[in-house]
């Protein structure tokens, strides 16, 4: 019976190297590959460092200064941020965006998960769900024209409310706020209701049959169903779905500018649109800078805080 030999570890070790690619006394392929992992992504690093990260820098630095596209930028320290929280303006800014927030992110992604539930199982249910899908067609500033000829006073839908008899045929839906940021958010939940329902389907498609047909048999049925087993297994793409929509509201501007431009008297503005305002319309580069900064935190804490809770909950 022959004994194994055991080799000492300067043996392994020059074995090892004598066994590699490049050879003894040289790193093998594999580990010069891997020395050159950084220069491989170094050109995506520097695109989004370039596209992204110094705009950003660069605002940064606007927002402590006064300038007004003219000239030299003059330092002024934190003197628009104090500014930012003695402007009326900007805390009816702040509050449209909060109802922005809950109304995008209440509205399309609930209604669309009720319809992809009830549409599921349905036979021709993508017929059902077709039109709910039609309206994300549109862009925002095509789906603002529209809506706002509709809901501007005595529009289409005065005199459809004023013909049938029903009650709000005299109502300014876009003149008075916040009336007027709760218009644009059901118009913007109609629009995006689709794809959100569009998304739970898929979400629905890719679930185990199994766990399913068990909670069949075990007498599992509508709410219980819902509850107990498709909706836990349903919870990662939800949280998607729900980051999505926080994100698209805390910047939405498109739909605001077209139809009522902030207005009127600043009361329908978004952090958004008061940043273009600021910018382009009143050329105070330094004060919407500010904004912009502000908002760019507030949609990155919210986002992390919404992650990270969920993130809590799967583990837990």
């Amino acid at each position: 019976m022959t004994t194994p030999t055991v080799l000492p570890d300067r043996a392994v070790a020059a074995a090892g190297a004598a066994a590699s690619p490049g050879g003894p006394g040289r790193p093998g392929r594999f580990a010069l590959f891997g020395r050159l992992r950084y220069l491989y992504i170094s050109p995506a690093v520097v695109f989004v460092a370039v596209l992204l990260y110094l705009p950003f820098v660069w605002t940064a630095y606007l927002s402590l200064t006064t300038y007004d596209g003219l000239g030299s930028a003059e330092f002024t320290g934190l003197d628009n941020y104090v500014r930012m929280f003695h402007d009326e303006a900007l805390l009816t800014s702040i509050r449209n965006t909060l109802l922005w927030v809950v109304g995008t992110t209440v509205l399309p992604v609930g209604l669309g998960l009720l319809v992809a539930v009830l549409s599921y199982d349905l036979k021709g249910g993508g017929w059902f769900r077709l039109p709910f899908l039609l309206p994300y067609a549109m862009s925002g500033a095509g789906l603002g024209l529209i809506w706002g000829f509709i809901l501007q006073p005595d529009g289409m839908a005065n005199q459809v409310l004023t013909f049938f008899g029903m009650p709000g045929g005299d109502t300014e839906f876009l003149q008075d706020g916040p009336r007027n940021t709760i218009a644009m958010i059901v118009v913007w939940a109609w629009q995006q209701l689709g794809v959100n329902m569009l998304l739970f389907v898929v979400g629905l498609q890719s679930i185990p049959r199994a766990p399913i047909e068990a909670a069949r048999i075990d007498g599992a049925s509508g709410w219980r169903m819902f509850r107990h087993v498709i909706w836990p297994l349903m919870r990662p793409l939800t949280t998607v779905v729900f980051g999505l929509a926080l994100v698209a509201s805390l910047k939405t501007f498109d739909i605001v500018w077209v139809m009522t431009q902030g207005g009127p008297g600043r009361t329908s503005e978004t952090l958004a649109v008061t940043m273009y305002r600021d910018v382009f319309v009143a050329d105070d580069y330094g004060y919407g800078s500010a904004v912009a900064v502000l908002l760019t935190t507030i949609t990155g804490l919210a986002s992390y805080v919404y992650l990270r809770r969920q993130a809590g909950r799967e583990e837990g």
